[in-house]
C-alpha cells in the first residue's frame, strides 16, 4: 500500500467489498481501518468513547524510527531486542525497525508535524536504552495527540462508519470463524454487526491496577473477548511500570524524554541512586529503572523519589524557559499542583503503564481464530519482548495497523483462510 493509494482509495459501496469491524480508535485502529479502507474495503470504526479518545492521544514521548542517515535499522533492532530482555521475536522487531520509517513519513503525508529546529531538521529526541536519539516529537510533549487528530480527521474523511460511545460485549462466531461483534451502545441498546474480519485495537489493560498512566477505557476487554472465542493469548505476566509519574494529585506521566534531555533522579536525601543502579544510569531500560525506584521507595517508608530537572539549563531562569517550550503539556501539569520544577525536584513514583502481551499475532495481525485480527497494545506481536523500549508503541500501532489493513481484502477472499468458511452474506 502507498502514500498514493491512501489518498485516492475510499471504502467500497460495492456490497461484495469486505465488510471490516475495527474496535478501538488508537493509531493501530485507525491506521488499520484507512489501509483496509484503500484495499476496498467497507470499514466501520467501533470505538467505547469518543473517536479521539484512545491511549494514542496521551502518548507524550514520540516515535521511534530511522529517520537521520547516521542511524540505522539494525541499531534501532538491537536496542529494541536489549530492551526486551531475550524474549523479543527477531522477525517481528525487523519488520518493525524496517518498515517503521515507511510508516511515519505517512503520517507525515496525513497532517503529523514533528518538530523541527531552526535548520528544518527533525528535533532528535534520546529516550532511554536508546543508543541514539532517534525518537520524533510533536507539539513538544503531545505526540500522541497530534497522530490522533490527523488520523481522525483521516478517518472521518475516509467514509468509514463510525459508532462511538460502544462496548465490545463478545465477538460473533460462525463455523469456527468471526462473523461479527456484539455490542453495547449508549450503555442502554444492543448491537449487532456482521462482518467478513474483525481487527481488535482496544489497547491494554491499565486499568485492571490502582495506580496507572493509562485512561479509563483501558480495561482488557478485548483481550477478554478474544479468550471467550478461542484466540490464543501470551506473556501477560509483562506488565510495564513507567518509572515517573506525578506522585501529587492524580498519577499524570512525566515522559522519558525529561530525563532525555538530563534531568535525574534522587532519593529524599539527594542522593542520585541510579549511578549505582546501572551504566546508563536513568536511561536504563523502564524496567531497571522502575524497579530501583521500588526500591527506594521501599527504603523511605514508601515514600515518592525526586525528579530533578532543575539543572537542565545554567540559570533557573533559562530552565524554567526551556521546559516550558520543550514540554508545556508536562509544565502546565506540574504547575497547577503548585509545584516549581525549575527551581525543585518534583516527586515521582511508578505506575502500570504498557502490557507486553496480548492477544498472539502473526506478522500481518492475525490470530489463530479465523477472521480475527489484534493490533496494537491489545496483540502480542513480539515486538516488545519482557520489556518495551520507549517510543516504540507508537510505530508498532502504525507498522501493524497498516500490515493488517493491507492483509484483510486478500485474505477474506481466501487467499490465507479458507474461503469456505466466510460468513454467510
Amino acid at each position: 500500500m502507498t502514500r498514493g493509494d491512501l489518498e485516492r482509495a475510499q471504502p467500497g459501496e460495492d456490497p461484495t467489498s469486505p465488510r471490516v469491524v475495527v474496535v478501538g480508535s488508537g493509531i493501530a485502529g485507525l491506521t488499520a481501518a484507512l489501509h483496509a479502507a484503500a484495499s476496498g474495503c467497507a470499514v466501520t470504526v467501533v470505538t467505547k468513547d469518543v473517536l479521539e479518545h484512545a491511549n494514542t492521544r496521551f502518548a507524550q514521548g514520540g516515535i521511534a524510527g530511522v529517520m537521520f542517515d547516521d542511524d540505522s535499522a539494525a541499531a534501532h533492532e538491537r536496542d529494541t531486542l536489549i530492551a526486551g530482555a531475550g524474549l523479543c521475536d527477531p522477525d517481528a522487531v525487523r519488520v518493525l525497525v524496517t518498515e517503521g520509517p515507511t510508516r511515519i513519513r505517512e503520517l507525515i503525508a496525513l497532517g503529523v508535524a514533528f518538530d523541527r529546529a531552526a535548520d528544518g531538521t527533525y528535533v532528535k529526541g534520546l529516550e532511554a536504552a536508546h543508543s541514539y536519539p532517534r525518537v520524533l516529537h510533536a507539539g513538544g510533549d503531545a505526540t500522541g495527540s497530534v497522530i490522533e487528530k490527523a488520523l481522525v480527521a483521516r478517518v472521518h474523511a475516509s467514509g468509514a462508519q463510525i459508532i462511538e460511545h460502544a462496548f465490545l460485549v463478545n465477538l460473533l462466531l460462525r463455523g469456527g470463524r468471526v462473523a461479527g461483534v456484539d455490542l453495547l451502545v449508549d450503555d442502554r441498546r444492543r448491537a449487532a454487526i456482521e462482518a467478513d474480519a474483525v481487527v481488535l485495537a482496544t489497547g491494554g489493560a491499565g486499568c485492571l491496577y490502582a495506580h496507572t498512566t493509562n485512561p479509563s477505557v483501558a480495561t482488557g476487554d478485548g483481550i477478554a473477548a478474544a479468550l471467550r472465542a478461542g484466540a490464543t493469548v501470551s506473556d501477560l505476566e509483562f506488565f510495564q511500570f513507567h518509572p515517573t509519574v506525578l506522585a501529587d494529585g492524580d498519577a499524570f506521566l512525566v515522559s522519558e524524554a525529561v530525563r532525555g534531555e538530563g534531568a535525574v533522579l534522587r532519593d529524599e536525601q539527594g542522593r542520585r541512586f541510579m549511578l549505582d543502579v546501572h551504566p546508563d544510569a536513568e536511561l536504563a531500560p523502564r524496567d531497571v529503572v522502575a524497579r530501583a525506584i521500588a526500591e527506594v521507595m521501599a527504603g523511605q517508608g514508601g515514600r515518592p523519589v525526586l525528579l530533578d530537572a532543575t539543572g537542565l539549563r545554567p540559570t533557573r531562569k533559562q530552565t524554567a524557559s526551556f521546559l516550558a517550550q520543550r514540554f508545556p503539556t508536562i509544565d502546565a501539569a506540574v504547575r497547577a499542583r503548585g509545584l516549581d520544577w525549575a527551581r525543585e525536584p518534583v516527586p515521582v513514583t511508578t505506575a502500570a503503564h504498557y502490557l507486553m502481551g496480548g492477544v498472539d499475532t502473526d506478522l500481518h495481525g492475525r490470530t489463530d481464530v479465523p477472521g480475527l485480527y489484534a493490533v496494537g497494545e491489545v496483540a502480542r506481536t513480539g515486538v516488545h519482548g519482557a520489556n518495551r523500549l520507549a517510543s516504540n508503541s507508537l510505530l508498532e500501532g502504525a507498522v501493524f495497523g497498516a500490515r493488517a489493513g493491507d492483509a484483510i481484502a486478500s485474505d477474506v477472499a481466501g487467499a490465507f483462510w479458507p474461503a469456505a468458511t466466510r460468513p454467510a452474506t
